[in-house]
């Protein structure tokens, strides 16, 4: 395969992009310059060795490595509160509204219907045992209203409630409309959706 079907083909592995779009990207690197293309690559390599994985919500960040980020280890955050998303750009989203103060966890992605390992694709064992070493009061979940999003959400309620029946289960408010995603959403959306979240 020559280079230019190769990287194509490579940029089509990146979310939600086709095989016109692929094609386009790697024209558009072939109108740059070479200084150009050494730092796009300087800083590929670069973000995979400076950028870790917190322990305890799982999301990227890119201070010091210490085991977990800067929001786990805040001691002045909500620790009765648990807001899950699906990705780290749901997260930044949320966070960037400034309409909620607790914590996070990111699940890695969502459950396709029908899916019948669903451990396999999200991160279930780990929001289990999180779930079970802490005590919260509320778990918000945070996920794009969509079909895979409410399979995902009714999936992690009944898994919630056979843990602990006690906590309170929310769904952002429907400030977000059917088939809207979370990374697209403004912030003044995004704070009337937590400030409007239904128990369910």
């Amino acid at each position: 395969m020559d280079p230019i079907s190769k990287l194509t083909e490579y940029f089509r592995e990146f979310p939600g992009i086709g095989p016109r779009q692929a094609k386009r990207f790697v024209y558009f690197l072939l109108t740059r310059n070479t200084a150009h293309l050494e730092e796009l690559s300087r800083l590929i390599l670069e973000i995979k060795k400076n950028t870790h994985m917190c322990s305890s919500c799982y999301r990227f960040f890119q201070s010091p490595f210490t085991g977990e980020c800067s929001i786990c280890l805040n001691k002045n955050r909500e620790n009765e509160k648990l807001l899950i998303v699906s990705r780290d750009i749901d997260f930044e989203s949320i966070e960037k509204s400034k309409s909620y103060n607790g914590y996070y966890f990111i699940l890695g992605g969502v459950i396709p219907i029908l899916e019948k390992e669903p451990e396999k694709i999200v991160r279930i064992k780990e929001l289990k045992e999180k779930i079970l070493k802490n005590k919260y009061t509320e778990i918000i979940l945070s996920l794009n209203v969509n079909a895979e999003g409410e399979n995902t959400i009714n999936y992690l309620k009944t898994m919630i409630i056979d843990i602990d029946s006690n906590i309170r289960i929310s769904i952002l408010g429907r400030g977000l409309s059917t088939g809207s995603e979370l990374e697209y959403s403004d912030i003044d959306t995004i704070k009337n959706a937590l400030k409007n979240r239904e128990k369910i």
